[in-house]
């Protein structure tokens, strides 16, 4: 199977709107664009000059709250590091209470929020909640 294909699949498992095969193919043929895996789950984050963002992460329901996404996010933020990231930036929805709690005890800070930014099909749009992590405080500088 196909990179974009075992991350559509992998997505599917966890998002109610998950992207399809040919979105990731488009994304990761993009400049800067990297996806960090591990079993059950992978992160697909984009490097631009100093600043990074986490795209999506998915972690498939039978491997969550066993460190995976905190791995996974630990793994993008090396990754970026060492293609000369400062920052890594990621979108939250506001009432995903787990991810949150998972990118706070990752270290990321509230940096703003995005109004009605997550479409709901039973509810209003959700926040999204814009969260920074500096990378340069966590881990070694690239060759040193």
């Amino acid at each position: 199977m196909s990179l974009p294909a075992r991350l559509a699949a992998l997505h599917a498992t966890a998002f109610d709107r998950p992207w399809d095969a040919a979105t990731f193919e488009g994304l990761l043929a993009q400049d800067g664009v990297v996806a960090f895996e591990r079993d059950g789950g992978f992160v697909l984050a984009r490097v631009v000059a100093n600043e990074a963002e986490i795209l999506t992460l998915a972690v498939e329901p039978p491997a969550r709250r066993r460190g995976l996404g905190r791995a996974l996010v630990e793994g993008a933020a090396e990754l970026a590091h060492g293609l000369g990231a400062e920052k890594l930036h990621l979108e939250v929805a506001e009432d995903n209470a787990a991810a949150i709690a998972l990118y706070r005890a990752s270290g990321f800070v509230e940096a703003g929020r995005r109004p009605g930014y997550y479409p709901r099909s039973d509810a209003p749009a959700a926040d999204a909640l814009i969260l920074t992590l500096d990378i340069t405080e966590r881990l070694p500088t690239p060759n040193g």
